[in-house]
């Protein structure tokens, strides 16, 4: 009994013994395993000398150049109409006659009065020349001794009353001259032509309409004339983009109606005044219009349809470029002397302002990553330009987002999962002949 109990003593004991080993294993196991090197997989790319297109993208709608809308000066009711939506006009065209009668009879009148005022001037002229000669005579008469004062001073009366009644009266004709001016142009204008080779592109009034005219109000927008041959689109660019943007840059605008077909395009304006909607909100936008000159037409474009428009800003021929998700932001590493606790406060440069981040690449050299600070150019959607910092054929880590952003440092192991294929020289000469090509 008592050797049976000294064999189940020694057994717990080599199971004791047997489960601290294993357990001294696994912690030695997890704390070599903890001082091993973080190795970190990425995606890599070549640097390489491209031509990169800076494109700044916008929306808008398609517009004629020319397009007017044609309102009455004159109020009345439409008694003709020769034309309808649609239809193409030459310039001078009747569109539109407003019953005349009324301007007729102002035109009419007008001519009486003014006939009437040059027969009474005819008449004040006459007097005057009568007031005239015997204001002549009374004169010879006085200095004879044979008139008295007063008979003197009644014929100058009479004659400057005369006088003055002449000159009244031709004032009187200059201002009826005036109104028959008047009532002609307005009975010109009963009759409304077209301004401009064109189509009426919307006609809002119909056949004895009446129309109201423009002289004290807005007036009826009867129609609409627009010359379809020359179109363009308008559309709204940020303000953080519309500095990029120069007259005369070249442009391609899908149309929605079109599908993916490209209408080539110049621009020809740009705003000064910004478009801001939702002000002195979270959503507040600032834009610009900026319109571009269609080159390329079609038929079937109509005044405002929807476009798209990508606008060339800057085109650079054989410049170092990398994927542009290979630039990252990053802040300088600590000085010296900096405790952890200043840590979350923000670096200050000389000035005393807050250090801005600097651009970084991460090179690819043997199995580690190297932080290479860059200056960068202009870009396109998938490239951009390094000015400094890089030359071509460097091995630049692209992928993934999160080691770029924040995994990788400077020495850090890496594993890359995408090797590139080493290039023929045969390839190589290509590639220089390509680029020396673009550039002439």
């Amino acid at each position: 009994m008592a050797k049976r109990n000294r064999k189940k003593s020694r057994n717990k004991k080599i199971i004791i013994f047997g489960l601290l080993g294993l357990l001294i294993a696994v912690v030695l196991v997890v704390a070599l395993g903890g001082e091993k090197d973080v190795i970190v997989p990425v995606q890599v790319d070549n640097s390489e000398a491209r031509t990169i297109t800076q494109v700044v993208s916008a929306t808008g709608k398609i517009y004629p150049i020319e397009e007017l809308n044609i309102t009455p000066e004159v109020t009345g009711e439409i008694v003709e109409l020769p034309v309808e939506e649609g239809d193409v006009v030459k310039k001078g065209q009747l569109l539109i006659r407003i019953k005349p009668d009324i301007y007729v009879a102002q035109r009419n009148r007008a001519r009486a009065n003014l006939e009437s005022s040059k027969a009474t001037l005819k008449i004040r002229k006459a007097n005057l020349e009568q007031q005239k000669a015997e204001y002549e005579r009374i004169k010879g008469l006085y200095k004879k001794g044979l008139a008295s004062d007063s008979q003197l001073e009644l014929a100058k009366s009479n004659f400057l009353q005369s006088e003055g009644a002449f000159e009244a009266q031709k004032s009187i004709i200059l201002q009826v001259q005036e109104s028959l001016t008047e009532a002609e142009e307005n009975l010109a204008k009963t009759a409304i032509y077209s301004p401009l080779n064109a189509t009426i592109s919307k006609l809002n009034v119909e056949l004895g309409e009446r129309v109201l005219g423009s002289n004290f109000t807005q007036g009826t927008n009867m129609m609409t004339v627009a010359d379809l041959s020359q179109m363009e689109a308008i559309v709204e660019v940020d303000e953080n983009d519309v500095i990029l943007i120069s007259s005369k840059d070249t442009s391609f605008i899908e149309i929605d109606a079109f599908g993916e077909r490209l209408f080539k395009g110049v621009v020809t304006h740009i705003g000064n005044s910004a478009q801001t909607t939702g002000l002195g909100t979270q959503d507040e936008v600032v834009n610009f219009e900026v319109k571009i000159k269609l080159l390329d037409l079609d038929e079937g474009i109509r005044p405002g349809m929807s476009c798209d428009a990508d606008i060339q800003t800057e085109t650079k021929m054989g410049v170092v470029s990398v994927p542009i998700q290979s630039v990252t932001a990053r802040m300088a590493k600590k000085g010296e002397g900096e405790g952890e606790d200043s840590s979350h406060m923000p670096r200050l440069d000389k000035s005393g302002k807050p250090e801005k981040p600097s651009e970084v690449v991460f090179v690819v050299e043997g199995s580690t990553v190297k932080m290479k600070e860059v200056k960068t150019g202009i870009s396109d959607d998938n490239f951009i330009e390094i000015s400094e910092g890089l030359s071509v054929d460097e091995e630049v880590v692209s992928g993934p987002y999160r080691a770029i952003s924040k995994e990788l440092e400077d020495g850090l192991q890496v594993r890359v999962t995408n090797k590139k294929k080493d290039k023929t020289p045969a390839e190589g000469e290509e590639k220089a002949e390509e680029i020396a090509t673009e550039s002439k």
